[in-house]
């Protein structure tokens, strides 16, 4: 009998219950410093965050680590971001942005997974618009986007509160071929390991990709 495939949820479980228990024991007071985030006092020694991720804004309880989109909404949380919401909570140090673009490769132990990272994203925007100007300015535009002087076209993303991505793209010509880069801050690893970055230049690809009218 073919064995099924695991869940998202299967597959990311131990990682959401060891961050869970590294996030009971946090100063609130301090991680919103260094994360940039707004906090909010509960009763009983509670609190929550108030998250901005890719242009949605999340609930993070403390101590439970409880992850809801904001009030009004009442869509569930996907266990990828609730881990990455954690992850960035629990790893924000408050390092100033390195005002500098580095390549995936670039970050700590990038380099082995480099290849991965290129399938991932690189190689899926150049397909998606390497002939499509209009359609990539359009969908940075939607996932607010700030424009920047690189390549044929070119964005900045707000991430996270202290995490931007940005993405290049050089178009397709008689000579060369599409090419494609998501780029970090050089400050990102101070605000996710870099295996959650990969992750979210994934994740950021797709949203761009799925924004395309």
């Amino acid at each position: 009998m073919k064995a099924r495939p695991r869940t998202p949820e299967e597959t990311y479980e131990p990682a959401l219950e060891k961050a869970k228990q590294s996030f009971s024991g946090l100063d609130p007071a301090g991680v919103a410093a260094r994360a940039s985030v707004s906090l909010e006092l509960l009763d009983e020694g509670q609190g929550q965050f108030l998250v901005p991720f890719l242009g949605r804004l999340y609930e993070v309880h403390w101590p439970s680590a409880v992850v809801r989109r904001a009030a009004g909404d009442d869509q569930g949380v996907d266990v990828v971001t609730r881990i990455l919401l954690l992850h960035y909570l629990l790893t924000a140090d408050g390092t100033p942005m390195g005002a500098q673009w580095i390549a995936f490769r670039q970050l700590p132990g990038g380099l082995a997974y480099d290849a991965a990272f290129q399938g991932r994203a690189n190689i899926r925007l150049a397909r998606a618009f390497g002939r499509d100007r209009i359609g990539f300015e359009t969908a940075a535009g939607t996932l607010g986007g700030e424009r920047l002087d690189f390549g044929d076209s070119a964005f900045a993303f707000r991430v996270l509160p202290r995490l931007w991505l940005a993405v290049i793209l050089h178009l397709a010509d008689d000579e060369f071929p599409a090419n494609a880069s998501v780029l970090f801050d050089a400050s990102a690893h101070h605000y996710l390991p870099t295996e959650d970055l990969a992750v979210l230049g994934g994740l950021l690809t797709s949203r761009l990709i799925k924004s395309v009218p």
